[in-house]
């Protein structure tokens, strides 16, 4: 497994594990299950694991830091978010979670920037985690809260980074266009920008990626297969685009990439992980895992070879823009 690391990122593995299905993402993991992807990613040279209290009100870091535990620390890098501060709250704990994972409703999500609401969220993900320190954190999804999270926000993130707290912080979104105005206005080291640089959508390659390199900040790409349209070899017809039904245009373009995959000897989610590492600002890919088998899965289609006549043909054909190969990186000793 490599390594790459930015002017101002800590070292990644160029394979991270998201651990959102921990989190019981759309449907139950068993804790076995759970357990095993990260047994699995661990095995497989996997070094980088993701969380963020908003995977399942704080299972899914409960569940990465239990798998953890007992590991030598430096040797493992672990983010995790802030922004949705978990609340108790026992009056809804009998009813399920409506922000999308499989739980109790015994908290609830609220937005908040504020230094003091940073500075709890982080504490309570420490305790879940069962660590003493998180190496990267980020600001989670401020879509709607710029002027908070641009200020209070990542003021709060510097301070602890300063004090030694984190290694590194910055903001994991999914969108392009703010994450370029964090890289261009503030003292970030990192962002994690979730399927805006992937196979089918192109448009982190437009401002962030280049302002990101040019400054030295550290790209990690997340929700490379969009969700599910470019997870398995062919697209399967009940396939989703960014968790809705994808649309009969991608999903024809989807086919069409797959297409040119076969004719060069790989796969279509193959190429989805390779792709975004062809790019000198990507530290890392980060890809889910429900289970260890899915782990092992990741870590096969990182290690196969992808052949740049596959990335030419792409581009001929007009459905890539013109990349650059090949990837970059440190082997791990």
């Amino acid at each position: 497994m490599r390594d790459r690391t930015s002017a101002r990122t800590p070292s990644l593995t160029e394979l991270g594990l998201g651990a959102a299905q921990l989190g019981n993402l759309a449907r139950t993991t068993s804790d076995e299950d759970a357990r095993g992807a990260v047994d699995a990613a661990w095995e497989s040279g996997v070094r980088y694991f993701d969380t963020a209290p908003h995977y399942g009100l704080g299972l899914s870091e409960r569940r990465l830091g239990a798998a953890l535990a007992g590991r030598p620390r430096d040797e493992f890098t672990v983010s995790t978010k802030v922004g949705r501060l978990l609340e108790p709250s026992p009056e809804t704990a009998h009813l399920q979670d409506d922000g999308g994972f499989a739980v109790p409703a015994a908290f609830r999500r609220s937005w908040d920037f504020s230094r003091d609401g940073i500075l709890r969220s982080l504490e309570g993900s420490l305790e879940r985690l069962g660590l003493d320190r998180v190496d990267i954190l980020y600001l989670h999804d401020p879509d709607d809260h710029w002027t908070a999270a641009s200020t209070t926000g990542v003021d709060t993130l510097v301070e602890l980074r300063d004090q030694g707290v984190v290694k590194a912080v910055g903001a994991g979104m999914n969108q392009a266009a703010m994450l370029t105005e964090f890289v261009r206005r503030c003292d970030i080291d990192v962002v994690m920008v979730a399927g805006r640089h992937t196979l089918l959508d192109h448009s982190a390659r437009d401002a962030l990626l280049p302002l990101a390199q040019e400054r030295g900040v550290g790209v990690v790409a997340a929700a490379v297969y969009n969700s599910g349209l470019l997870a398995a070899p062919r697209p399967p017809a009940d396939a989703t685009y960014d968790y809705q039904p994808a649309s009969r245009e991608l999903a024809g373009r989807a086919a069409s990439i797959a297409d040119v995959c076969e004719r060069h000897g790989t796969s279509l989610p193959e190429a989805a992980i390779a792709c975004p590492l062809l790019h000198p600002a990507v530290t890392s890919v980060v890809l889910g895992a429900r289970n260890a088998g899915q782990s092992r899965t990741n870590a096969d289609r990182l290690a196969t070879a992808v052949p740049d006549a596959l990335w030419s043909e792409l581009t001929a054909l007009g459905l890539l823009p013109d990349v650059t190969s090949p990837r970059t990186g440190r082997v791990r000793s």
